[in-house]
C-alpha cells in the first residue's frame, strides 16, 4: 500500500472511530506531536487524541502527497460541531505500512 494510502486510511479510521483499524496502521513506537502534545507515545495518543472525533461535523482531505523519504504531507479542512471551519497540515512518516510519527501544524480559521 502506498504511504499516502496508509495516511488516508488512518484519518478515515479516526473519523469512523475504528480503533482496531487505526491500531493496525500505527506502529508500536509511534510518536505524535502537535501544538497541544509534545512527542507523546502511541498509548497517550490513543487515550488523549483518538477519541476526539465526535467534535467534528465533517473532515475533508484537500491534499495528500509524498514528501521526502518516507514522509507524507496531509492538508485537511474540518468543520466543528459549532460550525467553525479550520485547516491543518500533518507530516507523517510511514515505514513498512505503518505510521511511525505524525507532526500536526494547526492552521487558522477558514471563511
Amino acid at each position: 500500500m502506498p504511504n499516502t494510502d496508509v495516511v488516508r486510511a488512518c484519518l478515515e479510521s479516526y473519523m469512523a472511530q475504528d480503533r482496531a483499524a487505526a491500531e493496525r496502521l500505527i506502529a508500536p513506537g509511534f510518536v505524535f506531536t502537535s501544538p497541544q502534545d509534545d512527542r507523546i507515545d502511541r498509548a497517550a495518543f490513543f487515550e488523549r487524541c483518538f477519541p476526539t472525533a465526535d467534535r467534528f461535523r465533517s473532515q475533508e482531505i484537500l491534499s495528500c502527497v509524498p514528501a521526502a523519504g518516507d514522509g507524507v504531507f496531509l492538508l485537511y479542512e474540518y468543520e466543528l460541531e459549532s460550525g467553525a471551519r479550520y485547516r491543518n497540515v500533518e507530516l507523517s512518516t510511514v515505514r513498512d505500512g505503518q505510521i511511525t510519527e505524525t507532526q500536526v501544524f494547526f492552521g487558522g480559521r477558514v471563511g
